[in-house]
């Protein structure tokens, strides 16, 4: 799902459309599982209303760690359009950042082994204003992202319309 038309200006459509690699969900797939155990083990061993008790504290224990990561992973969009890139994130309190491609002075990218392996990494986005940089991790495809933006602030700087 793109972001929402309404919040794209007049003549603004959308490049890039990502969301954090799914990556991100190793460690709460591994908390699921050792909490599946847990919660097995408690049954076994157990039984009757103890067995009851691990698994409310196991159902809780899941929504804390596996349940809310995967809803601010779900949450957190970054996207980019023909004017702007927009990060989006937070679950409760939105949190929304906005910059004109205009004010992008640089786009970088670091990969490490298993960002490669994973083909992700993280995209280092400079920018004139006081923040000076936006550091995405782990966005997917991050060569051809980086490559769109700085074909899109080439068109910027020559003067072409997008």
């Amino acid at each position: 799902m793109g972001i929402s038309p309404k919040l794209l200006n007049e003549g603004e459509t959308v490049v890039i459309h990502t969301r954090t690699h799914g990556k991100a969900l190793v460690v709460p797939v591994l908390w699921l599982v050792v909490l599946l155990a847990i919660g097995i083990a408690g049954q076994i061993w157990l039984g009757g209303t103890p067995a009851l008790i691990v698994w409310a504290l196991v159902l809780i224990a899941g929504l804390w760690l596996v349940g809310w990561r995967l809803l601010e992973w779900a949450t957190s969009t970054y996207t980019v359009t023909t004017r702007r890139l927009i990060t989006r994130h937070g679950v409760i309190t939105r949190r929304g950042h906005d910059i004109p491609l205009s004010r992008i002075s640089d786009v970088a990218y670091e990969l490490d082994i298993i960002d490669r392996i994973l083909r992700c990494g993280t995209l280092i986005i400079s920018d004139a204003s006081t923040h000076g940089q936006v550091v995405l991790h782990d966005i997917p495809h991050v060569e051809e992202s980086q490559r769109k933006i700085n074909e899109l602030l080439n068109k910027i700087h020559d003067g072409e319309q997008i």
